[in-house]
């Protein structure tokens, strides 16, 4: 059975294979601190290769889902001596976590109330499926600091396109839940928070007809498939799609619609 890490800085809940986490320091607006971030990468890590578990969920407490990266640690940081190599690697570790969500084996669910700002945004850029309020408050603002989007820009150019991400990244623009679906960054829009808990409870159901090992795989393949030339594409997914029909998994699911049941994951 899965060990959740005990954490201070985000609530989580593992159940009926689910695992929801909540950022859960509404005094910052639930900042990306280096204590949040850690918290939620070893979350993240505990049921990453559990088949009990086939999807995580990401919220924030207090209203609002992620003010993005916490500026007051910034500040601390800077008072102290920042230099460019600690810099760079706070940056890095920052890169690291949205790519952990982007390539995550398990479907990766973020609902957004209040404000997805800056890294917010940008966690939101790296998930699989995204709702949020029509309310919800989104924008980039990090060149308005003084600052680079800077590993959060290949996220949002991935979920946007380029156009709109330049438009975005070197304005600050601040736009809606709606505008957030017009762009492509949401995929659902909800009037509250009632509404939105029935969207990620129809979410859960349809990833829970889906077999886990497939949907790890197809992610990976989606991922992979950026890096690949056509012939070598043609290959991977060939690969891939022998792997998947000769599995247990594929023999079930062929089985089942024969047979016209359920298959054993969906029950």
């Amino acid at each position: 059975m899965t060990s959740i890490p005990s954490t201070e800085k985000i609530e989580t809940i593992l159940s009926a294979g689910w695992l929801t986490v909540w950022f859960n320091t509404p005094e910052n607006r639930n900042a990306l601190s280096d204590e949040l971030t850690a918290e939620l990468r070893a979350a993240l890590e505990a049921v990453r290769n559990d088949p009990a578990v086939r999807g995580v969920t990401l919220r924030g407490r207090g209203g609002v889902f992620c003010a993005g990266g916490d500026l007051k640690g910034f500040q601390a940081a800077l008072t102290g001596g920042l230099s460019h190599e600690a810099a760079s690697t706070m940056n890095k570790m920052g890169g690291e976590l949205f790519r952990l969500i982007n390539e995550f084996p398990k479907v990766i669910v973020v609902l957004v109330e209040g404000a997805a700002i800056a890294g917010g945004l940008g966690l939101a850029c790296c998930a699989d499926i995204v709702a949020v309020t029509h309310d919800a408050k989104f924008a980039l603002t990090e060149t308005q600091l003084g600052i680079v989007p800077a590993q959060i820009a290949p996220h949002v150019i991935r979920r946007i396109g380029e156009t709109a991400a330049r438009r975005l990244m070197l304005t600050g623009a601040r736009f809606d839940g709606q505008e957030a679906a017009r762009l492509g960054v949401a995929d659902h829009v909800a009037e509250d928070a009632v509404q939105l808990d029935k969207i990620e409870a129809d979410i859960r159901k349809a990833v829970m007809r889906c077999a886990p090992g497939a949907n790890a795989a197809t992610k990976k393949l989606v991922v992979d498939a950026k890096s690949l030339d056509a012939d070598q594409l043609i290959d991977r997914a060939a690969s891939v799609f022998a792997d998947s029909i000769t599995s247990d998994e594929g023999r079930e699911g062929i089985m089942a619609f024969v047979q016209k049941r359920k298959p054993d994951w969906a029950e």
